[in-house]
């Protein structure tokens, strides 16, 4: 039939919400979005598109293997008219949106005739026949009824190729009830996002840990903690509400302030609180006022300071600007202060002979005893993405360009050191396998005095021949051989490896999936300690057993980071392994904070349930897929200037001998 000819008592619906757009491909589809939305028409410049309609006349989007969405449409809006809330904005901006799109059908499909047969309750069904795209006239339904007598025009008998397009109809139906749950998944996880919401004052300043009602000791898990709610802030961020995450830097700045005192001792005047909870205090006359609280170790188990805080404020600083277009927040006086007391802290001077940041165990997102005291990657990594968003914020002027200066001689020196002397292949592993040792000379080739015994017989069979990853520590006469996931993902992201060691690292993941994917991504770091070890290195840490929680735990809120490093790297398709391996157990799970044993089958045995870091790292997961260019904005490219940037060529001394020009030729590759 040439002409579209659908009978239908009541006007076709398009949904008020799109779940994923972005590299979709409706039989090819390929789109764009562009204001405004409302008087504007969804034009298909297509041979052939095939629409679905149930009893009700709404549109459907089909599962990814067909049509090449990832979202479903279940809302419905007047046709041509799709409201600004059914899309994730580029921008803290509201106003609605046009979409225009133009279906390249695939071949098999496109010399197709243009009906699609479809029963309904077994009396009837509706032949829908759509042709030249949607930008058509009032549609018209052909009702014929199961005795074959025909309404509106004459019944056209189904030819070969039709009967191929009724089976793509049928595959498509038989996913349905996958996206309804897939959907219902996402809306639940942005109620419990929205639920877990922390307001002072009337307005909103960050997340809670956690927000489980059955939980009648939540310790500390009811306080809003600057390193949790770096994925919240993402999620609402890339959905353009940027109100929360502005409020959260500004009022963490102000704590940064406070006085800080542990056993009469005072820490450095930069450090940033690792939570703060929102308290009422009583006044006179039956009156109420709400403070914050904040902790900046003083409470928290072992009293470690949170080295990471003020590193992950900066880097949400930075994304803040990049999503909203907002610099004028990084541009204030007292942000600017904030900015430099962070570096003061790091960038002191001290005894260590190394670039790296200098740190007690647990003062990161391992927070309890794991063996990582020295210089743990996770910092390191953490450390260098904070240096490259400061010199990006920094407004340079005569009170800071010594402050500019300091920063560039560290990232430069700090990269050169992690790329060197961290990285792990199946070469360098050799390598380290023949160090002689006791070396005393400029020229020692084993400058830590590393000995080949601590090669852990694990990773010999372990390490593959196409991978490699990054130390999980250094120091004199040790090295860590565990892969730390969240150090090595920001490694990638932050481009502190080269970019053949970050494709290296993907390449590993992907070779040992099982390992640190497993049931659900992702390991915090394998293998787990166990047995003596275990006993030595956590002080018999009854949380930390093996396979459990640090130990070897597999956390979900690592999901964003993979992503975010899989879309730099161009492994999209690693991101959506991982992100659909999740979305069929967290919500039947409850969303929990770990995963225990080997494979991460079980929840964990003490995790607490309904975790907003979780839950928020799941949503931001799906946001950046379904819209890569955003996500772009989070990642750093390789900076060659630092490669010619070295401090000992501002020296004169004849003591002197650095081994970057050597390495140079493989830091380029």
């Amino acid at each position: 039939m040439n002409a579209i000819n659908i009978l239908s008592k009541s006007t076709m619906k398009l949904p008020s919400r799109v779940l994923s757009l972005r590299n979709a491909s409706f039989l090819g589809l390929r789109y764009s979005f562009n204001p405004p939305c409302c008087e504007e028409k969804l034009t298909c410049k297509s041979k052939a598109i095939l629409l679905i309609f149930n009893q009700n006349s709404q549109f459907h989007a089909y599962p990814s293997r067909f049509l090449g969405f990832q979202r479903i449409l279940n809302n419905t809006q007047r046709l041509y008219c799709l409201p600004s809330s059914g899309f994730a904005q580029p921008r803290a901006v509201s106003r609605p949106y046009r979409v225009s799109v133009e279906a390249r059908v695939a071949s098999r499909v496109r010399d197709l005739s243009t009906s699609v047969e479809t029963r309904v309750n077994d009396k009837n069904f509706e032949r829908i026949f759509v042709q030249d795209g949607i930008n058509v006239k009032p549609l018209v339904v052909e009702r014929i009824d199961k005795d074959e007598s025909i309404v509106g025009g004459d019944q056209v008998p189904l030819t070969e190729d039709e009967n191929n397009v009724n089976n793509i109809r049928v595959g498509l139906e038989e996913g349905k009830a996958g996206i309804s749950v897939e959907i219902d998944i996402e809306k639940e996880a942005w109620d419990l996002l929205r639920g877990a919401v922390v307001t002072y004052c009337g307005t909103p300043v960050g997340t809670v840990a956690a927000n489980d009602p059955a939980d009648k000791l939540p310790l500390n898990y009811d306080q809003v903690f600057i390193r949790d709610f770096l994925p919240s802030a993402l999620a609402f961020l890339l959905k353009g509400e940027g109100e929360i995450v502005k409020n959260f830097l500004l009022h963490t700045l102000q704590l940064q302030s406070w006085e800080k005192t542990v056993d009469c001792y005072s820490p450095g005047q930069g450090l940033m609180p690792a939570s703060f909870k929102v308290r009422t205090v009583p006044l006179d006359d039956n009156k109420f006022e709400e403070v914050l609280d904040p902790d900046f170790g003083e409470s928290a188990i072992g009293r470690v300071a949170p080295v990471d805080s003020g590193l992950w404020w900066i880097i949400l600083l930075r994304a803040y600007g990049k999503i909203t277009g907002d610099y004028a927040l990084q541009e204030r006086v007292d942000v600017q202060t904030g900015i430099k007391l962070i570096l003061n802290l790091c960038l002191a001077d001290g005894f260590d002979m190394f670039p790296s940041l200098l740190v007690t165990d647990g003062s990161c997102m391992i927070d309890r005893r794991m063996g990582i005291h020295g210089h743990p990657l996770e910092i390191q990594a953490l450390f260098y993405a904070a240096l490259r968003c400061s010199r990006e914020m920094l407004t340079v002027n005569d009170g800071s360009k010594n402050l500019v200066r300091a920063i560039n001689n560290r990232l430069s020196a700090l990269s050169f050191h992690i790329r060197e002397y961290y990285w792990v292949d199946m070469k360098k592993i050799n390598e380290i396998y023949r160090y002689k040792t006791e070396e005393y000379s400029l020229d020692a080739i084993n400058k830590f005095n590393i000995y080949p015994e601590q090669i852990p017989s694990w990773l010999m069979d372990w390490i593959p021949g196409e991978g490699g990853y990054l130390l999980g520590n250094l120091q004199p006469a040790h090295m860590d051989f565990r892969f730390f996931t969240l150090g090595n993902l920001w490694s990638v992201v932050s481009s502190l490896g080269t970019p053949k060691q970050n494709e290296a690292i993907l390449n590993l993941i992907e070779a040992k999936w099982d390992d640190i994917v497993g049931q659900m991504p992702l390991k915090i770091c394998y293998p787990a300690v166990e047995n003596e070890e275990w006993r030595i290195i956590t002080g018999c840490d009854p949380k930390n057993t093996p396979w459990s929680y640090h130990n070897g735990g597999s956390w979900p809120t690592l999901l964003w980071q993979f992503t975010l490093a899989c879309i730099k790297m161009g492994r999209l398709e690693l991101a959506q392994k991982a992100v659909s391996l999740a979305e069929k157990r967290l919500a039947i799970d409850r969303w929990p904070e770990y995963y225990d044993t080997r494979a991460g089958k079980f929840i964990g045995k003490q995790s607490r349930l309904y975790q907003t870091w979780t839950i928020a790292g799941f949503l931001t997961s799906r946001l950046m897929l379904e819209n890569p260019e955003m996500a772009s904005l989070l990642f750093w490219e390789e900076d060659y200037e630092l490669l010619e940037i070295c401090v000992c060529a501002l020296s004169k001394s004849g003591r002197k001998k650095c081994s970057r020009g050597a390495a140079k030729s493989q830091i380029l590759v």
